[in-house]
């Protein structure tokens, strides 16, 4: 089969096409055709293996899975003798973040980690509606998320901006949302309620009060967005923060809210990749959800596709299209 392999760490130039043996399901695994992939921030950190102790997972001095990727959707061939929720001729769609090798022409992946796609999507909507859902939903279930509350969304058009604007607005909370001037009538379209252009004004001067953040580019930090906070309200970010601020500071500000207003933050740790593709396959079926497609690039045009991921200003997803 086709598949982009890299054998060390690098700049997305390290990565090449070559024919490989197609993997052998375990037990406990499907083997699917892929049809369709993405590029994301993931990858991109895999790719780099930034910051430095991704290593302790990915491999300490080069890459222990060879083949790229972790979001896919395509038909299932073959299945291990212990699967039961899925069978050959099944189209699914799913994700691992800790790779699922999507990016070639054929994946083995635990059971859990892929659900039927919904009637009527496509194989490109497919595959970019897992990642950045799946985190977004991550922000959502750290927090106690009520109908009426305010939420602001800094990153709104990003993967997972986008799928958290749509799925907080089925949890029918009011949704502010920061992007640039070219992404307001798309983050309306979503369902945004209110929306700060931040190439005119600086969205942490802003008056309202919300009783979350959600960071969802890492861009900014607990302290520049606490004075946007209500008491009680909560900081979110993606992203590790100068000097990993975001992994320490929700070990100590629910010891210190007092000082701080009653405000925290909480770090996202993202749990239940099979619960979140159930949630998003209900939400898609119903209408509630669409995965926003930037670009799509063939899977011979990988280098393209990750250097254009890594310039940070994609809209929403970029998907690979894998031809058989």
């Amino acid at each position: 089969m086709k598949a982009i392999i890299y054998t060390r760490y690098g700049a997305p130039d390290v990565l090449q096409l070559k024919e490989i043996e197609k993997p052998v399901p375990e037990d406990d695994e499907v083997l699917v055709r892929v049809h369709a992939a993405t590029v994301n921030r993931t990858d991109c950190a895999n790719l780099r293996a930034k910051p430095f102790f991704m290593r302790l997972v990915t491999g300490l001095f080069r890459p222990k899975k060879k083949v790229p990727g972790t979001e896919f959707s395509g038909e299932i061939t073959a299945v291990g003798k212990n699967v039961s929720s899925l069978k050959a001729g099944d189209n699914v769609f799913g994700f691992d973040d800790e790779g699922s090798g999507s990016q070639a022409q054929y994946l083995a992946i635990q059971e859990d980690k892929a659900v039927t796609m919904p009637e009527g999507i496509s194989y490109e909507q497919a595959a970019a509606s897992s990642e950045g859902a799946h985190y977004a939903y991550n922000f959502i279930n750290k927090v106690k998320i009520e109908k009426g509350q305010d939420v602001l969304v800094n990153g709104a058009t990003g993967a997972i901006g986008s799928a958290a604007v749509q799925l907080l607005k089925y949890f029918e909370v009011n949704v502010t949302a920061v992007c640039a001037t070219k992404n307001i009538a798309l983050v309306k379209s979503l369902g945004a309620d209110k929306v700060i252009d931040f190439t005119k004004v600086d969205f942490t001067n802003d008056d309202q009060k919300y009783n979350y953040v959600f960071d969802t580019v890492g861009k900014s930090s607990f302290f520049k967005c606490r004075k946007l906070l209500k008491p009680g309200g909560v900081y979110i970010s993606s992203d590790l923060g100068y000097m990993a601020q975001n992994m320490f500071l929700p070990l100590i500000t629910p010891v210190i809210k007092p000082m701080l207003g009653n405000k925290k933050t909480v770090f996202p740790v993202p749990v239940d990749i099979h619960g979140s593709l159930l949630f998003i396959k209900k939400l898609i079926a119903h209408g509630r959800f669409k995965a926003v497609i930037d670009k799509e690039f063939p899977l011979e045009k990988i280098v393209e596709a990750y250097k254009y991921v890594e310039t940070g200003q994609k809209t929403g997803n970029v998907v690979i299209t894998v031809k058989h």
